[in-house]
């Protein structure tokens, strides 16, 4: 499979022209949005106001979990909390998924496709999927209480919601009058499906199959999918589903934490390579240079040198951050770290890491990789794609990092950037990026709004 020359990040004036109708079309239906949810909080209060009698049994914990060994482990540790508060609640234990264990396919992370397996699966003993972070923490008597009060035989949408201040690319410029009026799901809160609603999303799916295109932001996309247009409920907001933890009434808390695995890997032990030229071409996807990259390293750097990141001359990154994260994975195993998009999920396509926030290789991965045939169709086609088709057919899955970003701070929600340490971001584009660097990025010596190192071994916001 080859994909299109076509990039989200690098739009031909046709792709413009289609994302601002895209945009035009959103606006239109922006007012009826707003009736809608307003007509939803109305039945939200007259549902809530009766409790219903739920057990942990009804409930199937879906953890998004990722199969590298550093990420399952926290999956795991996250199931075994989930359990063990169970068995303290003295009730009968319920149901916790792997979300990486679920499926082979490649597109299992994006959710949907897995509907119908929990439809047919779960939809008679239960009455919620409710799917979490590996590093979300739940309080199961909280949680209880707060799902009671939501009518399990109803379709409910339900999370902590976030919203676009402004138009973005990464959303496709959606609802563009009135970017505020989406809601969509923050996952390191925990979100859930009312069994109802997943069973009506399952038949949707099999009599429209879902369509061969980008995911580049999940969140954004399942509570698309979810409205469909206004057929479909819009989020309700929980605000039992916390990221702060700074209310005992949280049913969820969410820590901003910077992983650290022991010592931070030493900058002798990475090989940045920038993507950059003196006219600083406007067409970046240039997979040859990138091969070229990948060969100088593995085969004329020191043999040492455990990791290779490579960015663009627009990409901001922070090395040190990036240092202490890599010291949770095992430089032994084929790693590609990155922000994690998708390409043509739906009928058997690949995920890849976005160039733009920077992609981080083991030594071990792209050995396997220039040991294979795989390589660019064109010399000019889209780096990061082709890598991720030519992983992909390796066996060797993208590991998601939600700290590497695409695009500018001013692209995301703040309530979402709150609760993490970034390791970068991207794009100059009417920003002024020295102060972005110090703003995120920075040390905190340097002036940086990202903390060093705290007593116990993690950097935290």
């Amino acid at each position: 499979m080859r994909p299109p020359a076509r990039r989200g990040r690098r739009l031909a004036l046709p792709a413009l022209l289609a994302l601002f109708t895209c945009s035009l079309a959103f606006a239109l239906v922006s007012e009826d949005m707003k009736k809608e949810v307003k007509q939803s909080k109305n039945l939200e209060k007259s549902n809530i106001s009766k409790k219903t009698d739920i057990d942990l049994k009804e409930i199937v914990f879906v953890i998004q979990s990722q199969s590298n060994s550093f990420h399952a482990k926290k999956a795991e540790q996250l199931k075994k909390s989930i359990l063990k508060q169970a068995a303290d609640l003295t009730q009968e234990l319920p149901r916790v998924l792997l979300l990486h264990q679920l499926a082979q396919q490649e597109g299992a992370w994006t959710i949907l496709p897995l509907l119908p397996h929990f439809s047919v699966t779960y939809s008679r003993n239960s009455s919620w999927i409710f799917f979490c972070d590996e590093e979300t923490r739940i309080q199961m008597p909280q949680l209880l209480e707060t799902l009671r009060s939501y009518d399990p035989s109803k379709e409910w949408f339900l999370g902590k919601a976030l919203h676009d201040e402004e138009s973005t690319i990464i959303h496709h410029y959606a609802f563009s009058e009135n970017p505020t009026v989406f809601k969509y799901p923050d996952f390191a809160a925990g979100w859930a499906l009312s069994m109802p609603l997943v069973n009506k999303l399952t038949k949707r799916l099999k009599s429209e199959p879902l369509k061969s295109d980008f995911t580049i932001d999940l969140k954004h996309e399942i509570a698309l999918y979810v409205w469909d247009g206004g057929r479909g409920p819009a989020l309700t907001p929980v605000p039992e589903f916390c990221t702060d933890g700074g209310d005992a009434s949280c049913a969820t808390t969410f820590r901003a934490l910077l992983p650290l695995c022991g010592n931070p890997v030493k900058k002798e032990d990475i090989f940045v390579a920038v993507k950059t030229c003196k006219k600083f071409h406007g067409d970046r996807s240039h997979c040859g240079k990138t091969f070229a990259i990948l060969e100088r390293f593995l085969n004329h750097s020191l043999d040492g040198v455990a990791w290779l990141v490579i960015v663009d001359d627009d990409t901001l990154i922070s090395i040190s951050r990036l240092q202490r994260l890599l010291s949770c994975y095992d430089a032994s195993e084929p790693l590609v770290l990155g922000e994690r998009y998708g390409y043509g999920l739906g009928t058997g396509g690949y995920s890849y890491v976005t160039g733009g926030g920077g992609m981080v290789f083991s030594r071990e991965a792209l050995r396997r990789l220039l040991a294979s045939k795989c390589r660019c169709y064109r010399n000019d086609a889209p780096d990061d794609m082709v890598l991720g088709m030519c992983f992909s057919g390796l066996g060797i899955p993208v590991t998601h990092s939600p700290l590497f970003h695409q695009a500018r701070p001013v692209d995301y929600p703040q309530d979402y950037l709150s609760h993490q340490v970034p390791i970068s971001f991207h794009k100059h584009w009417n920003i002024d990026p020295v102060r972005v660097y110090f703003t995120w990025l920075a040390p905190r010596e340097q002036g940086g709004a990202g903390q060093e190192t705290p007593k116990g071994g993690r950097e935290e916001l």
